[in-house]
């Protein structure tokens, strides 16, 4: 089959998990079990890397953005900076850049071997539905642990920046806390909220879609899990992307 038929289908089948996903997600039964051990089990490959990268990632941000402010004599404004940087992009990104590095991989893994032993398969024939039984729980894994790691990204990058700025930059404590929302609003936080979610979403559909597909064995399933950390992050750069466009255009049309 030539490359661009196989792009073509293989960017087909993933839109069609997606409307399956969609359609099972209001179907019962739901699998309650299934979606609390995901979250547990996503959570816990996460959260420990997601603030060892928060940390420096935000730090270095707050470092350029202080420097900046020195150079101009508005430093107290440091907190401006950092509640923008750190709730409007670094917040969600980095929530789902570990959840696509840890836990997707993980979940693609899981998926890509049941598959080579033919036990996706066997639950078609006994007349269970797999996207039922195991995709709709991880997705909606995905998206609630993606949240909840955005809070955690939030409130780790803020105590950093804040005492980045203040101990090494020199910055007024009192004003980087009341110049935190000079340049968002609540509105921000919501639509930041909401592109974690997305993200999340997304990462898990491309997870278990490489997953389901695996092909060739063992080589097969490694060769899905490399390919789930490139695809999820090519994924999560359009819908940043385009979010962050429509938002943007809305806000300032608003």
């Amino acid at each position: 089959m030539p490359s661009g038929a196989i792009v073509v289908s293989r960017v087909g089948g993933f839109f069609s998990l997606c409307g399956d996903t969609l359609r099972a997600l209001f179907r019962p039964p739901f699998q309650l079990q299934e979606f609390l051990q995901q979250i547990v089990f996503i959570a816990s490959v996460s959260i420990l890397p997601v603030i060892f990268v928060t940390i420096p990632f935000t730090i270095v941000v707050q470092f350029f953005i202080g420097q900046l402010l020195i150079e101009i004599g508005a430093v107290d404004l440091a907190g401006a900076g950092a509640g923008f940087a750190v709730i409007s992009e670094l917040g969600p990104f980095c929530a789902v850049l570990v959840v696509a590095g840890a836990g997707a991989t993980a979940v693609c893994a899981d998926l890509g071997s049941r598959k080579i032993r033919e036990e996706i398969d066997a639950m078609a024939v006994l007349g269970v539905d797999p996207v039922q039984r195991l995709v709709v729980p991880r997705v909606l894994s995905f998206a609630i642990v993606s949240v909840g790691l955005f809070g955690l990204v939030s409130v780790v990058g803020l105590v950093g920046t804040f005492a980045f700025s203040s101990l090494v930059q020199g910055a007024s404590p009192g004003l980087f806390v009341a110049n935190l929302t000079l340049l968002i609003n609540f509105t921000d936080f919501l639509v930041s909220l909401a592109k974690a979610a997305l993200f999340g979403i997304a990462a898990g559909l491309v997870a278990c879609y490489l997953g389901l597909n695996a092909k060739g064995g063992p080589k097969g399933v490694g060769d899905a899990v490399n390919q789930t950390v490139v695809f999820t992050l090519m994924t999560l750069i359009v819908i940043n992307t385009l979010t962050t466009t429509v938002y943007l255009q809305l806000k300032g049309g608003a």
